[in-house]
C-alpha cells in the first residue's frame, strides 16, 4: 500500500503514532498532502525539488519530528470540556451584520502551526459569510499553501485563497499566506492592503505569524481580532501581545484541544490572551468578540 492509504488505515485502527508527511513539491503532491492531514498526519515538509534526498532537510526534519513527538491526535484526545480553573470564555454567537460598511476597520488575523492546517479546517468553514477580512498564517512549505487554501475555499461560505501582494482587503474575503513568505497587513487611506514580503525569517519561520500580527497591530489596533491556535514554539506571542496593547481582541486555543500547546502556550505566559478557547467553540467566540467589536 501507499503512505496515505497507511495512514488511512492506522486511523481507523485507533492508533496514537504521530506521522509527518514528506511530499514532492507538485500539484499532485501538495493534494497528497492535505488528504494526508485530513486523515491525521501531525506535520508535513517538502522534499527539495522534489528529489527523494532529504539530506537538505536535516534542520527542518528534526524541528517536524520534534513537533510530532510532541502531538497529541485530536481523535485520541480526550472529549473536550471546560476546566473550571481555566480563563474560558463560554461563546455564544450573536447575530451578526453581514452588510459590509465601508467605515467597518475591523480585521480578523489568525496563526497557527503543527496540526493547523485541521484546526483551520474547522473553524474557517464554520464562520458565517460577510465577515471582515480575514488573514491567515500557517507555516506550510511553499505550494502546499495553495492546496490548503482551495481545499478550505470548497468548504467555506466566502472566498478563501492565497494572499498576493498588495491586493485590497474586503468583506467576505479570507487570505492565506503563500508558504515561503510573510504576509502584513498596511493601512492606506482606501483602506487595508496586504504585503507579501521574503525578509528573513522570524522565529524560524516565513511566513511568520508575529509577522502578520505585529503589522495588525499597528495598521488596525483595536479593531482587530487575533487568534492563536495549536503550534510548537513562540511564533506569534510577540504580536499578539501588541495587539492586545493596542485594545484588540485575542484568542487563543485552550490546551485541552491543541494538537501542540506550544505557541498558545507562549502567549498566555506573556500575557497577550483575553481568552483561552476550545476548538469546537472558537467560531462562536470569533463571532462574539466580532459583535461586541466596535467599527
Amino acid at each position: 500500500m501507499d503512505g496515505l492509504t497507511y495512514l488511512k488505515q492506522l486511523k481507523a485502527e485507533g492508533s496514537t503514532i504521530p506521522v509527518v508527511i514528506i511530499s514532492s513539491l507538485t500539484q499532485h503532491g501538495s493534494q497528497l498532502a492535505v488528504q494526508a492531514m485530513e486523515a491525521g498526519a501531525a506535520d508535513v515538509l517538502a522534499k527539495p525539488n522534489g528529489s527523494m534526498d532529504i539530506g537538505n532537510l536535516a534542520s527542518k526534519l528534526a524541528y517536524h519530528l520534534k513537533a510530532a513527538a510532541l502531538s497529541r491526535s485530536r481523535a485520541n484526545r480526550r472529549p473536550q470540556q471546560i476546566p473550571a480553573s481555566s480563563p474560558v470564555l463560554v461563546a455564544a454567537a450573536k447575530p451578526l451584520a453581514t452588510n459590509p460598511r465601508t467605515a467597518d476597520r475591523r480585521v480578523i488575523v489568525i496563526g497557527a502551526s503543527t496540526g493547523g492546517v485541521e484546526a483551520l479546517r474547522s473553524v474557517l468553514p464554520r464562520l458565517p459569510a460577510g465577515l471582515p477580512p480575514i488573514l491567515v498564517v500557517q507555516h506550510i512549505p511553499a505550494v502546499f499553501s495553495a492546496a490548503v487554501a482551495q481545499r478550505i475555499n470548497e468548504l467555506a461560505p466566502y472566498t478563501v485563497r492565497e494572499a498576493v501582494d498588495g491586493e485590497r482587503l474586503t468583506h467576505g474575503l479570507c487570505l492565506i499566506a503563500p508558504g515561503d513568505y510573510h504576509l502584513s497587513i498596511l493601512q492606506r487611506p482606501e483602506g487595508y492592503i496586504t504585503r507579501l514580503t521574503q525578509t528573513p525569517p522570524i522565529n524560524f519561520c516565513r511566513p511568520a505569524v508575529d509577522v502578520l500580527f505585529r503589522s495588525a497591530a499597528t495598521a488596525a489596533g483595536g479593531k482587530c481580532l487575533a487568534v492563536l491556535l495549536t503550534g510548537m514554539g513562540s511564533d506569534g506571542a510577540v504580536g499578539m501581545q501588541a495587539i492586545k496593547r493596542a485594545g484588540g481582541i485575542t484568542l487563543a486555543e485552550h490546551e485541552d484541544s491543541c494538537v501542540v500547546y506550544g505557541m498558545p502556550r507562549a502567549a498566555v505566559a506573556l500575557g497577550a490572551v483575553d481568552h483561552s478557547i476550545l476548538l469546537d467553540q472558537m467560531p462562536a467566540a470569533i463571532s462574539r468578540s466580532l459583535a461586541n467589536m466596535s467599527f
